[in-house]
């Protein structure tokens, strides 16, 4: 487990590691960079998982499943939110049933912690949930992402996974989503992409879904505007800063009864 810097949890787990290339939000993952450097410094648990394509680290496919992470949850005493596998995702299809079915026993053992899980695979998901009979886990908070329309069907996929809470991180946000339905969703998180490579953000995008909180009732927390501000200006991250319509908005998700 590690502290973070990411706005809206307070630790990340990785006992999964390495990833594939997906969809046009993987391009420039910030995890494909960050594992390079980690391989780089010689930490086992990285080796192997990226190659460099024109300058860029990128994601080999290969998975490392890390039992030995899997006891650091019952270590930290003080209740936090955790984001599970923020170098991997945890419905690869690499990732083994068993080893998923291991995480959630730990995650079912420490009940103190809310943990956050994003997916580019709610199918998987929910074949897995599912098969192992759709026990729902309070503090188990389930998500995928949604970088643009192309693959917002993933939103109806995962309406349909058993969960407490729900939610979609909208980042890298770099292209429309239109009016998604965001029914049964508790939760969106919204943020522009950052780093060398990144791509624009536009305010309409950001609109159209802030419009499709309110209808819905779900949550919107405005992560970052990125690289690229408001004015369409390329600046560091820091400096284009987390204002959205005057405001920060740092919404959390309620619980659904």
């Amino acid at each position: 487990m590690a502290e973070t810097e990411i706005e809206w949890t307070d630790a990340t787990w990785n006992p999964v590691a390495g990833c594939s290339v997906m969809s046009a939000g993987c391009t420039n993952c910030y995890a494909m960079r960050m594992a390079k450097r980690l391989e780089a410094m010689g930490v086992e648990k990285y080796q192997g998982l990226t190659e460099t394509r024109n300058r860029k680290a990128v994601w080999t496919g290969t998975i490392h499943e890390d039992r030995h992470a899997l006891n650091a949850p019952y270590k930290w005493k003080k209740p936090k939110k955790i984001f599970v596998n923020s170098m991997s995702d945890l419905f690869h299809d690499k990732v083994s049933e068993e080893f998923i079915l291991e995480v959630w026993k730990v995650m079912e053992e420490t009940p103190h912690h809310n943990y956050q899980i994003l997916t580019k695979r709610p199918d998987r998901m929910l074949n897995i949930l599912t098969k192992k009979g759709g026990k729902i886990l309070s503090n188990v908070w389930l998500g995928t992402s949604i970088e643009n329309e192309r693959v917002a069907y993933r939103a109806d996929e995962l309406r349909n996974v058993p969960a407490k809470i729900r939610f979609i991180s909208f980042e890298p946000l770099i292209g429309p989503v239109g009016a998604i339905n965001l029914s049964n969703i508790h939760w969106a998180i919204v943020g522009g992409e950052s780093g060398p490579f990144a791509r624009p953000i536009q305010e309409q995008w950001i609109d159209e879904i802030h419009d499709q909180c309110a209808i819905y009732d779900t949550a919107f927390f405005f992560k970052q505007w990125g690289t690229w501000g408001a004015d369409n200006k390329k600046r560091s991250k820091k400096a284009n800063g987390r204002v959205y319509r005057g405001q920060t908005w740092d919404e959390m998700p309620q619980y659904a009864y």
